[in-house]
């Protein structure tokens, strides 16, 4: 849980969710809605590295709320949570191979509405057993956006999202399943979408127009057939270059209203007045408040010694291929925008270079 603890010390909108939580499967005919997923993301982010621990986590109802606009109750998704089950492989007592079902959350409480409105209370819950050792035991983590958690409409889109996210970073950054395994996977009933052209329109064509518009990779499949029938499906992430990387961040920062539009290029006539108050907001915030002095830029020189942050992230991301030899890449492919790039934008996008630096190259 160390990787949890740090990105919750760090702050900001970064938050790392268990692997083996990410890829464990629902039940058969059971998945999650969008609601519930989400406020299950904001569960795991609010309990961070201490999400192991036998002890109760709490939560402001207004943090659920926030960027989210719908009238679900916060009642229905927490009796959500604790009705669904999840399965994973296991052994029996006699060391025979069984099937593990369990539920992630043992117990919630949540305060009544009072004169301060619906939204002024606290939401309580624990994990249970099963869901802490999962979290303890994890060996891999999905670094997930909170502003992109909560900007998916589709719970499938979330789901491939968090998968995305977790393989993204491994050398084989793939997911390949039969039918059966990738209803398990993003929670589709076996009710809906038997036709699989359908499943293709309603699921995947739409979980990867949301993710290529909200995620720091994009998503692309290949169908695997015997004769005219698909049998498997293979995902396939790729990281996201520079540029890709600043769009996105602009994206997740812009409202939400006309996002599906944008998304389907259908609201070029707007976007010079659109871009106009960005440039006018930009300049009354520059008249009312000084930059922040420490807010991150990127070095001229060599970044081993002058920028840390930076480094670390050439580090992590940089698959052991030389800090500065992809410093200078990134220099070489941004260009003059470089210069109006830093903090948090600059932060996304030299990340997102670093690992299509390693993607297009390999591994030293």
């Amino acid at each position: 849980m160390r990787v949890a603890a740090a990105l919750q010390a760090k702050g900001g909108e970064e938050f790392a969710k268990p692997g083996s939580i990410v890829e464990i499967k629902f039940v058969k005919g059971q998945s999650l809605s969008l609601t519930a997923s989400r406020l299950l993301a904001l569960m795991i982010l609010t309990a961070g590295g201490d999400a192991w621990q036998d002890r109760p986590h709490r939560m402001r109802k207004a943090d659920i709320r926030r960027g989210h606009k719908g009238n679900e109750r916060i009642s229905d998704m927490l009796e959500e949570l604790h009705r669904t089950l999840f399965a994973i492989d296991d052994r029996s007592w006699r060391g025979k191979k069984a099937t593990l079902r369990f539920s992630l959350i043992s117990s919630s409480r949540e305060e009544a509405e009072d004169t301060d409105g619906a939204d002024a209370g606290w939401i309580e819950w624990e994990f249970t057993p099963d869901a802490r050792k999962l979290i303890q035991e994890s060996e891999s983590y999905a670094v997930l956006n909170r502003q992109a958690v909560l900007g998916f409409r589709s719970s499938y889109a979330l789901k491939l999202y968090e998968i995305g996210s977790l393989r993204l970073h491994r050398r084989q950054s793939t997911w390949k399943g039969d039918m059966a395994a990738l209803r398990a996977a993003l929670g589709i009933s076996p009710d809906v979408y038997k036709d699989f052209a359908q499943l293709r329109r309603k699921v995947l064509e739409k979980a990867k127009a949301e993710i290529d518009q909200l995620a720091h990779f994009r998503v692309e499949w290949k169908e695997i057939r015997q004769g005219r029938t698909v049998t498997e499906i293979e995902f396939r992430f790729e990281p996201k270059d520079a540029p890709a990387q600043i769009a996105t961040v602009d994206e997740i920062e812009r409202h939400s209203t006309g996002r599906k539009a944008r998304r389907e290029g259908a609201v070029e006539a707007v976007a010079d007045t659109v871009e106009v108050g960005s440039v006018v907001k930009a300049a009354i915030s520059a008249l009312i408040a000084p930059e922040k002095s420490s807010e991150i830029v990127f070095p001229q020189g060599t970044i081993r010694f002058n920028a840390e942050g930076l480094a670390a992230i050439a580090r992590s991301h940089g698959g052991g291929w030389d800090i500065d030899l992809i410093a200078d890449a990134y220099r070489q492919q941004m260009g003059d925008r470089l210069a109006k790039l830093k903090g948090a934008k600059l932060t996304s996008s030299w990340t997102g270079f670093c690992e299509s630096f390693v993607a297009r190259r390999g591994r030293p």
